[in-house]
């Protein structure tokens, strides 16, 4: 399906939202290029990509009576409700900026009601097995079953499921993670991340893995948002 999200901010840096088209609103999506550590570490190996800003988290967006917070399944406390403060001060930072990305739904009919799902699973632990219909839920699974379409399929795709670095080698998080869970790794299985969940189309010149600095990168993602169904907004101060 065509790409369905529209960027409404980047790189945070303030935690107030103003009543306005481009605040935050229920139901946007933050991705999050989360501190350093060995399983945020082993999710950008997996999926990241050359020259560009790699998330590893994604979260929905709650806005209610002027509080902010973040629906989210992490590995503290499985599926949770986070302030947005909080949300914001464990992300990586960029120039002492918290690296979180907002984007928003082109067609918003359906919002309410992924939010709604969400809260009804909140309080599931989180899914360390990676598999699906399990009734656990890692971060961007968590997503997928949530944003759903008029005639109740998922809005995002899944995906066969890969674990292995860029050069073929399967990181040691992952390898000691499935030995002490007694289980496989899940590599082929379907299933989503926040890269795939947030990549827009690009045409042939912005592929993936290309080897270009991180400004250029950032230029040819502009580029290729012109030409995509995306619209970039900048609602965030500073």
């Amino acid at each position: 399906m065509k790409r369905s999200l529209l960027y409404i901010g980047i790189l945070f840096s303030a935690v107030s939202c103003g009543r306005n088209d481009h605040a935050l609103q229920s139901g946007d999506l933050l991705f999050q290029a989360g501190e350093s550590s060995d399983m945020t570490g082993a999710i950008t190996a997996a999926t990241g990509e050359n020259g560009r800003l790699n998330f590893s988290h994604v979260g929905i967006a709650v806005v209610k009576n002027g509080a902010d917070s973040v629906l989210e399944a992490t590995t503290n406390g499985g599926v949770r409700l986070t302030a947005l403060p909080e949300f914001l001060a464990r992300s990586a930072k960029i120039g002492g900026r918290p690296a979180v990305v907002a984007m928003r739904l082109k067609d918003t009919a359906g919002v309410c009601e992924a939010v709604r799902r969400a809260r009804s699973h909140l309080g599931l632990p989180y899914d360390y097995s990676f598999r699906p219909d399990n009734g656990k839920f890692y971060c961007s699974e968590l997503v997928w079953e949530c944003y759903r379409t008029s005639d109740g399929s998922p809005i995002f795709t899944a995906r066969p499921m890969n674990f292995r670095a860029e050069d073929g080698t399967l990181p040691q998080f992952w390898t000691e993670l499935f030995a002490r869970r007694g289980e496989s790794v899940p590599e082929g299985v379907p299933g989503t991340n926040p890269t795939t969940c947030r990549r827009r189309e690009r045409s042939a010149k912005y592929t993936a893995g290309s080897k270009r600095s991180a400004r250029q990168s950032h230029r040819d993602s502009r580029a290729a948002d012109r030409h995509s169904v995306l619209r970039r907004h900048s609602p965030w101060p500073g």
